[in-house]
């Protein structure tokens, strides 16, 4: 990884929802801040001392000359703050103040209700999460073409209603709970598994959801969704280092070394539970649990996950909620009620499902129907630990398949 790409990774976000904070003018943050990176692929390495004060300076420099170039400084220049003029190569301290709370009113910003509900989360996981145009579009199923346009229009929402910059309070916070928590969750599902590139977990960006929750529970200490998400998103994290093998290989569930597990983390995680109406995030907590607290694979009480995926089910709709379900009935009842509750299921573009399909027929025996749904989800797969797992899975099943057809 590059300096300035572990730059971007680190420092994105709190850049960005500071500069905001200064300039009032998102899409001015982010084209400045832009230009900052593009200025530190060009003077990097050496690298600064401090490379976020390097980037914030060298961004406030960029949008001076925007604003310049437009013919409003003299109005707006006073909500910068700098104290030095441009140069070539900027320095200095590395910015102070709560930036944790910046980038909260940023996800706010971004997940006002004047935008739909898919624009916010499109626009936050872009602005907090640093996400690329194309890594959004792989989660939501779209075209890149697609999720640019919808970004750029919840960008131009935001200015031309004069959506507010900050946390809200009283009623309006609870009824703008929803579309953070998803916005968060889908942030920590890009860390957790991206969606492409050569890191299966990226693990900083996992954190910084992890931490933004946090700061949500401190908002919202009694709602039980907000607390349930946040556990949620700490027991999948507590896995992180039995996920992947010596060599960066996929490890599932149950192969995993549990002696890796952050034990720490899971009790943390499960003292934030509280009883409360069976929320999505209160029941997708409730299977983490299960999972966390089983002392081994062979112990996971397969029957009562398989329940609770069925009241997520019913109370989502979710095509991707009925694939996992489908998962843990193939454990509770065998790989043919699986499948069967997989009939007719279509997620275009989702990776998962033909792969769930390939092992659940692989179980069943049917070799050569398995060989083509592995096909299919190599056709999908982004990340090169996914393509390594599935080529590993499909060529060890073919191998299998060769030795029985072998006469002894």
């Amino acid at each position: 990884m590059s300096q300035v790409e572990q730059a971007y990774r680190e420092h994105w976000a709190r850049l960005l929802a500071l500069l905001t904070a200064e300039l009032r003018d998102l899409d001015l943050a982010e084209e400045s801040l832009q230009d900052a990176f593009a200025a530190a692929v060009r003077a990097w390495p050496p690298v600064p001392a401090n490379p976020p004060a390097w980037l914030l300076t060298a961004a406030r420099r960029r949008a001076v000359d925007r604003l310049r170039r437009e013919a409003v400084a003299r109005r707006r220049l006073p909500l910068l703050i700098i104290g030095e003029e441009a140069g070539d190569e900027p320095d200095g301290e590395e910015p102070g103040g709560e930036l944790p709370d910046e980038r909260l009113r940023l996800i706010f910003t971004c997940c006002h209700p004047a935008l739909a509900m898919e624009a916010r989360v499109a626009l936050t996981l872009r602005c907090v999460g640093g996400l690329t145009t194309r890594q959004i579009a792989r989660m939501f199923l779209v075209s890149e073409p697609t999720m640019a346009a919808r970004i750029t229009r919840a960008k131009k929402k935001i200015s031309q209603a004069g959506i507010p910059y900050r946390v809200p309070s009283g009623p309006e916070l609870a009824e703008r709970r929803d579309g953070v928590l998803a916005v968060l969750y889908l942030i920590f599902t890009e860390g957790y598994a991206a969606t492409e590139g050569e890191q299966l977990i990226r693990r900083e960006l996992a954190a910084e959801a992890i931490a933004l929750a946090g700061l949500l529970v401190e908002l919202m200490p009694a709602d039980s969704e907000v607390r349930a998400l946040a556990a949620l998103m700490m027991l999948h994290h507590a896995r992180r280092d039995a996920r992947t093998d010596g060599r960066g290989r996929l490890v599932r569930l149950a192969e995993q070394d549990r002696s890796r597990w952050h034990r720490p983390e899971i009790e943390r995680a499960l003292a934030l539970l509280r009883p409360g109406p069976p929320g999505p995030y209160l029941l997708q907590a409730a299977i983490a649990a299960e999972h966390a607290t089983a002392a081994g694979a062979a112990d996971t009480d397969w029957r009562q996950i398989a329940a609770l995926y069925g009241m997520l089910e019913e109370l989502t709709g979710s095509a991707v909620v009925r694939l996992n379900r489908a998962v843990a009935v193939a454990e509770a009842e065998g790989p043919q009620a699986g499948l069967d509750l997989l009939a007719g299921l279509e997620l275009p573009g989702y990776r998962l499902l033909p792969a769930t399909r390939a092992e659940l027929l692989r179980r069943l025996g049917r070799a050569e129907e398995a060989m083509a749904e592995y096909g299919r989800a190599l056709e999908l797969a982004g990340t090169v630990q996914e393509r390594e797992f599935l080529l590993l899975r499909r060529d060890s099943l073919g191998r299998d398949s060769l030795g029985r057809q072998t006469p002894s």
